[in-house]
């Protein structure tokens, strides 16, 4: 416990996120030679299904798969300037991220305590029998199979036990984004969890960290309207957090980006249903009062956040085995390109009912009017005059294997079958996850964390 203001940056804000952003956010917590944090956020409820179905084909998968990516330049100069790395890398499968963690420790000839944070997984679980469907997806239709995998999202109090234990390394499944920075906030400045306030500044500060660069420039950037310079070096944020929960957002000296109030506030309403009422599992968290002050370039000093009591129930996500997906493009370029595409897209849905085929479909040709959902797919509709240019057919396809298959194989088929001059015809089949999220009550979700030798004894 300390009340000296504490260092803590973000090194990824999602999976797949650069790989080498780390590095000047250790450089920069490091120079200032006293310890600190950096946090992985790299677990959407996309990816933590995508997780599921990877360790169930292989036991030893399902975590983060850039983990050693991330990690590799960065563990021995965070463990030699004491900076403690938290992620939720370990997806759906935290032992055997961590259990990569130490190998790859090993490798530079590293022996760091390493925790493990578990109990997101309640598969089997009774309470999950017990609990309610969230009101978001009542309208949508219950899946018929059972759940391949239910994981509730987790606290940050297991972390910052972890931490107050000795762990330098902490590797978590499912836990809510900002948990990841509030866990090692209260570690270090020993916060009560009953205060409220100081408990809603430290889950504002993880908002503000979670997505990465998307706070110091990255998806604020709009040519013209919003520039931020220097995208391609683009600065991750490091906050520094006051005892009394203030801080201060900057990034790295020599990179790119920007952060100044603009990127601040809306990274602050980012994903947020209700600035009153942001409901996490360690705090309501209210950003109504949050005043921001721009103290330098680069520099934004964030105060006024206010809490209320934590939810009386927790969110999980339930996955369950869905439909097969294919999806199937070729490309059309030149003089009447457009309608050689629409031409594409007439005959595949002739050749499916030719064939019995009843997948559920969606065309649209990129490069028209796709983007914007509309199902004319016909740019000529709209107006254009000219329909020379350059567009891709491109069909999704739902339903079981083998008729997914079948669909796919017919866009291969225009390649010889017309319309003429149609190339690069790349098709992928996979199965897929559906998710639905349900409400389950607090008291019966128990979170933990157990030290790797002990995670694995």
């Amino acid at each position: 416990m300390s009340g000296q203001p504490f260092l803590i940056g973000s090194g990824a804000g999602f999976s797949g996120d650069r790989v080498d952003a780390a590095i000047p956010v250790i450089a920069a917590i490091a120079a200032e030679g006293r310890g600190g944090a950096i946090i992985f956020e790299t677990l959407g409820e996309r990816t933590l299904a995508l997780g599921q179905v990877a360790r169930q084909a292989d036991p030893s998968k399902g975590y983060e798969p850039l983990l050693e990516q991330f990690l590799a330049p960065i563990l021995a100069p965070a463990l030699k300037a004491g900076i403690t790395i938290v992620g939720n890398f370990g997806a759906a499968n935290p032992q055997a991220a961590a259990k990569a963690v130490a190998k790859l420790a090993q490798a530079h000839g590293l022996a760091p305590r390493i925790a493990v944070v578990t109990g997101d997984d309640m598969l089997g679980d009774p309470a999950f029998e017990e609990s309610e469907l969230w009101e978001g997806d009542a309208g949508l239709p219950t899946p018929v199979a059972a759940p391949l995998a239910v994981n509730v999202y987790l606290g940050a109090r297991s972390i910052a036990e972890a931490i107050h234990a000795g762990a330098q390394v902490v590797v978590t499944g499912r836990v809510a984004d900002p948990a990841l920075a509030l866990g090692p906030l209260v570690a270090h400045f020993g916060w009560d969890w009953d205060d409220l306030d100081r408990i809603a500044a430290g889950t504002l500060i993880g908002h503000l960290l979670e997505c990465g660069s998307q706070v110091s420039g990255g998806y604020f950037a709009d040519p013209g309207v919003k520039d931020v310079p220097d995208m391609a070096r683009i600065g991750f944020p490091i906050a520094e957090v006051m005892a009394d929960g203030a801080a201060v957002l900057m990034k790295p000296p020599a990179t790119g980006g920007r952060i100044d109030i603009a990127t601040v506030t809306e990274q602050l309403l980012y994903e947020i249903h209700d600035p009153a009422a942001y409901l996490t599992p360690d705090v309501t968290l209210d950003v109504t009062g949050v005043r921001l002050e721009q103290l330098a370039p680069n520099r934004v000093r964030v105060t006024g956040a206010r809490g209320r009591p934590a939810p009386p129930r927790l969110k999980a996500t339930v996955s369950y085995p869905g439909e097969w997906l294919g999806e199937a493009g070729i490309s059309y370029a030149g003089p009447n390109a457009l309608a050689r595409a629409e031409l594409a897209v007439c005959t595949i849905r002739e050749r499916l009912a030719i064939r019995g085929l009843k997948p559920r479909l969606r065309a649209d040709i990129l490069g028209a009017v796709s983007v914007f959902d509309d199902d004319s797919a016909s740019l000529r509709q709209g107006g254009a005059a000219s329909g020379s240019g350059d567009y891709r057919a491109h069909f999704a396809f739902g339903g079981d294997e083998a008729t997914v298959r079948a669909a796919c194989q017919e866009v291969g088929a225009l390649y010889c079958c017309g319309p003429a001059g149609g190339g690069g015809v790349r098709i992928q089949v996979t199965p897929r996850i559906v998710t639905r999220s349900r409400m389950i009550a607090r008291e019966k979700v128990h979170a933990h964390f157990a030290i790797l030798e002990e995670a694995l004894a």
